[in-house]
């Protein structure tokens, strides 16, 4: 040597240490593989698949905002599913005031309304985000279950406001003219509407790990994270970090209440409430704080729900918490826990 440095070679990883750090990126193809064993039909199963990943794809936009409060704040935000309906409400608000654009045979103009519906939502979301934080969670921080009482009695006293506002009755919210139907390809079933959902789903998971992974406001959010008083030491101001943090998460679960309800085709002011047990699941599974962990979970909690609901009804209603269960033996911190992920 004479460059002063070491030539040691670092060792790799042993291969079973390596094998265990990327089983969770094979979980989804693996279920996919016993699905279709069980199935034992390639165009069934090519059709419940389809549609499992799109519906998987729509939880995640709601779980994505949840978990990046969770990993990056440390707040259990059971108001969280007020956003969805909130956003659902407003989304549908726009979308029936445009029905010459949602009824029209032109794409452009479907999927225009579709944007406006959910612009309007993530503003409207983001800015009861900001409100929700300032009022309700900034006085708790750092006590769980005090977030736990005040978040949900939050989420309660939105679902009266929905009903002041648009009444205690369900709506329906058909989808654009375009956005109905299916197409057939050979013998699978592909939905336009679940096609599209799958689209925004992974534009939104590729955003979101861009701008954590590569971005310099990613890198500060996540070293306020690891050292607080670091950052701030720097001349960053963490807590206006982590405030924007809780709006994006808001405004993420308004365009997740968008399109669950043109999934569903209805909305109820208790439509939040009923999916956040599944988006708690999905943020469990993925492990706390992972944007890409809940990406896999809400891929595996889509695929299990639609072969379960095929191949034994009775199960399907129970399947994702035995799911929840099976990975926590596995792994109990979740697939990809915060920092790994």
């Amino acid at each position: 040597m004479t460059d002063g440095t070491s030539d040691t070679a670092i060792p790799a990883p042993p291969l079973a240490d390596r094998l265990k750090a990327q089983a969770p990126y094979w979980t989804v193809p693996g279920l996919a593989i016993i699905g279709l064993l069980l199935i034992a039909d390639a165009s069934t199963w090519g059709t419940l698949t389809l549609a499992g990943l799109a519906m998987g794809m729509l939880i995640f936009i709601m779980a994505s905002g949840l978990t990046l409060v969770f990993g990056l704040m440390d707040v259990l935000n059971f108001g969280h599913g007020a956003f969805i309906s909130i956003g659902a409400f407003v989304g549908a608000t726009v979308l029936l005031s445009l029905g010459g654009w949602t009824g029209s045979d032109s794409l452009a103009l479907n999927l225009a309304a579709v944007l406006l519906a959910i612009l309007a939502a993530m503003l409207a979301t983001g800015g009861l985000g900001w409100f929700f934080e300032r009022v309700i969670v900034r006085p708790v921080y750092g006590a769980h279950l005090k977030q736990i009482l005040v978040t949900m009695g939050g989420l309660i006293v939105a679902e009266e406001l929905i009903h002041l506002l648009w009444g205690p009755n369900q709506i329906p919210l058909p989808r654009p003219e375009l956005l109905k139907g299916s197409w057939v390809i050979g013998d699978v079933i592909v939905e336009r509407y679940r096609l599209l959902a799958v689209v925004l789903g992974a534009a939104i998971f590729a955003g979101l790990r861009f701008a954590m992974v590569r971005t310099r406001l990613g890198l500060l959010i996540r070293a306020g994270v690891e050292n607080g008083e670091m950052v701030e030491a720097l001349g960053y101001r963490v807590r206006r970090l982590f405030v924007l943090v809780f709006v994006a998460g808001s405004a993420l679960a308004g365009l997740g209440g968008v399109m669950w309800g043109l999934y569903d085709e209805i909305i109820t002011a208790q439509m939040g409430l009923n999916i956040l047990v599944l988006v708690f699941i999905v943020v469990i599974i993925g492990g706390l704080g992972s944007v890409e962990g809940c990406f896999i979970g809400a891929l595996l909690v889509g695929l299990m729900a639609n072969y379960t609901g095929f191949l034994a009804p009775k199960v399907a209603l129970g399947s994702n918490i035995l799911l929840m269960v099976l990975i926590l033996m596995w792994r109990p911190r979740g697939l990809l826990p915060a920092g790994k992920g």
